[in-house]
């Protein structure tokens, strides 16, 4: 017998109010009652959707890795109400992490550290550090609070594919595989957080995000750096989104260098493209009047590009599409989040 969809319930803070409305706290507290139990809640963050569990629970994240289809070789970011409870799992916790959480939490960045007994093996994918993040959401750290656990919490959707920054978008990919969504609108951010690991120094960037490499940078009062170009992975992942493939749209995304060039070939071939477009010359105002062709017009801003590009992704694959192609964006420092966003979801080789 099919497993019902689950329910979707709408929840709000308006601005202003020191506390949530009655409806919001009964549903946090419904919410909490679940993770408790061991099972899993879709939520809002400032970045993404998360699929939560309580991250002490060895078999309620293993819930959570079957209802993903994740594999059990990339870790999981645990998201806590604030440092105190981020230093009860670690062992111990670096000067560097104080730092980041000093200036820089709540927000978009997670800090990799050395691993306390309390977390189970199969939230670090088996290794010595755990990823753990203090969300900027007030109803995220609320239901935190709440549920008296800290959460791990990856996106909520199915493994490899499109990061969900809706409600709607974790129905579309999980369906009856989570029992309740908590709706708190579209998320802010619009793509992961910036992960940095505080176990070395100096500390280095292990995944791009909303927080750039000057923001860390002038939080721990030095320098920060990206792993070498040539730098081999050895043991396991220290970070989630380290995978040559994801964050990928059902329908096959493309990253040429010349956009023009190959929307026309597409065109010409028969095929019905979306295209994100960050750069209107004339031969894109051309194209653009074909009507095999969706042209989303993309913000040159990057933080806006980032809050709007999973969300096109998923309106995209919904107009039954041959091919996305997207635009390179800037080579500079700001773009390096999106980049790494779009040259993972891309078809290796495709467009060059």
């Amino acid at each position: 017998m099919a497993r019902p969809l689950p329910e979707i319930v709408r929840i709000e803070w308006p601005p202003g109010h020191d506390a949530p409305p009655p409806a919001t706290d009964a549903t946090l507290d419904r919410a909490a009652d679940v993770l408790r139990r061991g099972g899993l809640v879709a939520i809002p963050t400032e970045t993404v959707y998360g699929l939560a569990a309580d991250a002490l629970d060895e078999a309620a994240v293993d819930g959570i890795f079957r209802a993903k289809g994740r594999p059990a070789t990339n870790p999981l970011i645990v998201h806590v109400a604030d440092v105190a409870m981020a230093r009860s799992l670690a062992a111990p916790w670096p000067e560097m992490a104080e730092r980041i959480a000093a200036a820089l939490w709540p927000g978009p960045v997670t800090v990799v550290v050395p691993k306390g007994p309390s977390v189970p093996d199969v939230v670090t994918a088996g290794g010595s550090t755990v990823a753990l993040r203090c969300p900027a959401h007030p109803l995220a750290r609320r239901l935190i609070e709440r549920s008296g656990i800290p959460l791990a919490a990856p996106s909520a959707n199915r493994s490899e594919q499109v990061s969900p920054t809706t409600a709607h978008h974790v129905l579309e990919s999980l369906g009856s595989k989570v029992g309740l969504i908590l709706d708190g609108g579209p998320c802010e951010r619009g793509i992961e957080s910036t992960v940095i690991d505080c176990t070395v120094t100096p500390p280095r960037i292990l995944r791009p995000g909303p927080l750039t490499r000057s923001d860390l940078e002038a939080a721990v009062g030095g320098p920060v750096v990206w792993p070498a170009a040539d730098e081999a992975a050895t043991g396991p992942a220290r970070s989630p989104g380290s995978r040559a493939r994801h964050y990928c749209p059902k329908t096959a995304l493309e990253l040429p260098a010349d956009p023009a060039a190959r929307v026309q070939a597409h065109l010409a071939a028969g095929r019905r493209v979306g295209w994100l477009v960050l750069v209107a010359d004339e031969r894109a105002r051309t194209l653009a009047g074909s009507r095999d062709l969706v042209a989303v017009p993309m913000p040159t801003d990057p933080a806006a590009y980032a809050r709007q590009l999973y969300a096109t992704l998923h309106a995209l694959d919904q107009r039954q599409l041959d091919r996305i192609v997207a635009d390179p964006p800037p080579a500079d420092e700001a773009w390096r989040a999106v980049a790494d966003r779009l040259s993972r979801a891309a078809e290796p080789g495709a467009g060059s």
